[in-house]
């Protein structure tokens, strides 16, 4: 550890404090707008051990860029990562960042492009054990069978020596869980794990990460814009909209009273078996307000169907609430100034 770490801190497998990342405009033409593109934009969160907490926000939101952040996939423009028992992650320390590499791993969307068409699965699952568990050839396939067993691939032998093409899309996800886990992290970025895979099979494919929380006491950053799969995934939820998080609470509140009229429009838009006329439709949008970016004031207020001119005047920021709920809404703030 290169520096003291605060109780809170230790107890947070992740802690993320004001995380940025801002791209600028290639081209200044006659007419376009010269602001650069924010990405990320203060992004600030924690992780417990054993935590899952989903990342939620349309696409564009700044989701997978900030997955990307933490695990050093994308160099930020501001901000810190800490790191239980690592502190701040330094990208210059290349020991800190040997460790972090162990500690933090990734599932992709897309396992298709996830592996090498000529390599067997046991292969590629093999890579990064061989990296971090050096040396002992009997470890070495004991931790590769244990991976693949604990993501469904079982028994092993009958997936070890498979291309990936043929596997079916579930297997092959489960080979990439298993590449992820066999290093034995402390943290797991799960980026849209299964946006690529039948309905019938994702299930299955979510209990595994419920389990590694569980059993393995592995935290969870489950990046999704399918709101459908949280209430039974994840203890909290962060809704991102325009690289903030706007609200921020657990899982059953997010969802079923949202306090962010952009959450609520989430929550709106997942399809539920309900008489007819019974739900609130989410308002249309044109795609002028869907891309419209306010110099001052709320970023959602083009869209919002309840925004008033003090919207318009300043930006609310993400503020706490009664029972530990937060929201970057000025309505929010009003209702919880009048909670006693």
């Amino acid at each position: 550890m290169t520096e003291s770490m605060s109780s809170a801190e230790v107890a947070c497998t992740l802690e993320v404090r004001g995380l940025s990342k801002w791209y600028p405009r290639r081209a200044r033409l006659p007419g376009r707008d010269p602001r650069p593109v924010k990405a990320v934009d203060g992004v600030s969160l924690a992780i417990a051990p054993g935590e899952i907490l989903g990342l939620v926000g349309e696409s564009g939101s700044g989701k997978s860029t900030t997955g990307a952040m933490i695990l050093g996939l994308e160099r930020p423009t501001a901000g810190e990562i800490r790191f239980a028992g690592l502190g701040k992650i330094d990208p210059g320390d290349r020991r800190i960042r040997a460790a972090f590499t162990r500690a933090a791993q990734l599932v992709f969307q897309n396992p298709y492009e996830a592996f090498n068409p000529r390599h067997s699965i046991a292969r590629s699952i093999l890579e990064p054990i061989e990296i971090h568990f050096p040396g002992d050839r009997a470890t070495q396939q004991r931790v590769l069978i244990q991976a693949m067993e604990r993501a469904g691939l079982s028994p092993y032998r009958s997936f070890a020596d498979r291309l990936p093409h043929e596997l079916s899309g579930g297997q092959l996800q489960r080979a990439a869980i298993a590449r992820a886990i066999s290093v034995e992290p402390k943290l797991l970025v799960a980026d849209e794990p299964v946006a690529m895979l039948d309905v019938s099979i994702r299930a299955s494919v979510l209990n595994l990460f419920r389990r590694f929380a569980d059993e393995l006491g592995m935290s969870i950053l489950y990046i999704t814009h399918d709101l459908s799969t949280l209430r039974h995934l994840c203890s909290r939820v962060a809704v991102m909209y325009r690289g903030k998080i706007i609200e921020t609470g657990s899982t059953a509140e997010v969802l079923e009273s949202p306090a962010h009229p952009y959450s609520r429009a989430l929550a709106a838009s997942v399809p539920l078996l309900a008489p007819r006329g019974t739900r609130q439709r989410p308002p249309r949008v044109s795609a002028e307000q869907a891309l419209a970016r306010p110099e001052s004031g709320c970023a959602f207020r083009p869209r919002c169907p309840m925004a008033t001119e003090l919207c318009a005047g300043s930006a609310p920021e993400l503020r706490s609430g009664p029972g530990g709920r937060a929201a970057a809404c000025h309505l929010f703030e009003a209702a919880a100034e009048r909670t006693p």
